[in-house]
């Protein structure tokens, strides 16, 4: 622990979920009556709001050395949760000073994908979309979706696959990326079960 802080109260030695995904990180204390700052991972953070408790691990070594505010995985529950200047702020139970909310600093949070809100209709969870095929009308695989970027009015799909290239002795496989604009005028259709995404796209675009 560094200098001046304090293990902050309410901590609960947990396990986590085994539907549980990494839904952001604490990324410092805001103001002095122990709200944090969070670092969400996705556009659309309806979970952190609805949840009444998280769940936090440890943060990455090389983004916090020395974090001793906990071990292994710990639940905390929530009093409160908004939105400040474009960014989530969060008040947990028994973190009410400065000191202890920056104790948490770097800690990684946790939700389960059951407690998740349902999402409107036309609506996905960046998280439900991150690993689905994506294949364009003419049946052509263009990729897997790896992960998903806000770009203002609209979500855009990063779409990886894999390609040949040639230096003329042998035939290197190599990875690439596509990004396709996640709105209705290229996404034709989503299919979650199914693990499928279905869009106008060609893949020399």
């Amino acid at each position: 622990m560094l200098p001046g802080l304090q293990p902050p109260a309410g901590l609960t030695p947990s396990s986590l979920p085994d539907d549980a995904i990494e839904v952001g990180r604490i990324l410092d204390a805001w103001g002095l009556k122990g709200w944090v700052k969070v670092l969400s991972h996705s556009a659309d953070p309806e979970a952190l709001f609805s949840a009444k408790s998280w769940f936090l691990q440890v943060p990455d070594a090389k983004f916090r050395p020395g974090f001793t505010a906990f071990s292994g995985t710990v639940s905390l529950g929530v009093d409160e949760v908004k939105t400040h200047s474009g960014s989530v702020v969060a008040k947990f139970s028994g973190v009410d000073e400065r000191n202890a909310a920056e104790a948490l600093r770097g800690a990684r949070i946790f939700l389960p994908r059951s407690s998740f809100p349902a999402a409107s209709k036309d609506e996905y969870y960046w998280v439900d979309l991150i690993g689905l095929n994506v294949v364009n009308r003419e049946g052509v695989a263009l990729g897997l979706v790896r992960d998903l970027m806000a770009t203002g009015p609209h979500s855009v799909l990063c779409v990886e696959y894999t390609t040949s290239q040639e230096d003329g002795i042998s035939t290197k496989a190599t990875v690439a990326e596509r990004m396709i604009p996640f709105v209705a005028a290229y996404v034709d259709a989503v299919d979650i079960a199914g693990k499928r995404i279905t869009v106008d796209w060609q893949p020399d675009y």
